[in-house]
């Protein structure tokens, strides 16, 4: 999947113009997604994520039969362009989601089947030599790594549809509902969170034992227990947006102000 926010310049790898290419992996600077406020998630790896980040559901198209879909994401920050999870370029959790952990591959689906492994060329990491991997060795044929990242893209897109079909599951039995996270910030200014969606307590209460026994055996009612703990994290978002401020508050009264007079040695 190529996400305009993260995969700003996607290019199709080639073996004749990336023969020499060198990609200097891990990502250590992740400021290139400093706007980067939300990413969709594969159902699969929602328990593991739900550790560290709010997932929630937010409207993602139609289905042919003109239904809404909903999809997970996770959350990074409390407003437009603002992502939490950086600090100085690091990256603040342990887990990264898989299309971050992917960076600066993704893939780009040719027809049903068959995907083709891009590249982000406008990502300060992408060499023409020195240390780091090499997409294709010297006779033009993929590197080890190269092989392995490309199952592995091809494995999170296989994912998309099962993704899919939990957010139908989900709208099928009227269980998620619009949300909004509302906090008072310690200065007294107010802040709202609205447009995503949740599953309802009281809905899924109300579901029958064989639909709640169906969701166990479809590997759907570990999601909605994973999704429901993530929530929590809207409280660290909160947080760190605090510390933010008042980390910018304090540097902002400690530079020098305009025309003001050097102190004397």
């Amino acid at each position: 999947m190529i996400i305009p926010e993260l995969h700003r310049r996607p290019v199709a790898l080639d073996r004749a113009k990336h023969r020499k290419t060198v990609l200097r992996v891990p990502v250590q600077d992740w400021t290139p997604v400093a706007r980067m406020n939300a990413l969709f998630v594969g159902a699969a790896e929602m328990p593991t994520l739900a550790s560290e980040y709010p997932i929630l559901f937010v409207k993602a198209g139609q289905d042919d039969k003109g239904q809404t879909d909903y999809a997970p994401i996770a959350v990074f920050g409390l407003a437009p362009g603002e992502n939490l999870y950086l600090e100085g370029g690091r990256w603040r959790a342990q887990r990264l989601p898989a299309q971050l952990a992917m960076y600066p591959l993704c893939v780009a689906r040719v027809k049903d089947d068959r995907y083709a492994v891009c590249l982000d060329e406008s990502w300060d990491g992408v060499a023409s030599e020195g240390p780091g991997e090499r997409l294709f060795d010297d006779a033009g044929e993929p590197t080890e790594f190269a092989r392995r990242m490309q199952g592995t893209l091809e494995k999170i897109e296989a994912q998309v549809q099962q993704t899919r079909m939990v957010g139908r599951r989900l709208a099928e039995l009227d269980l998620l509902r619009e949300r909004r996270f509302d906090a008072t910030l310690p200065d007294g200014r107010k802040l709202a969170v609205d447009g995503f969606f949740m599953v309802d307590e009281e809905r899924f209460k109300a579901l029958k034992d064989d639909q709640v026994l169906a969701l166990h055996r479809d590997g759907v009612l570990g999601l909605i227990h994973a999704h429901w703990i993530s929530a929590n994290h809207m409280r660290r978002l909160l947080e760190w947006r605090v510390e933010r401020e008042r980390a910018s508050a304090a540097g902002a009264a400690a530079a020098p102000q305009p025309g003001a007079a050097p102190e004397a040695a």
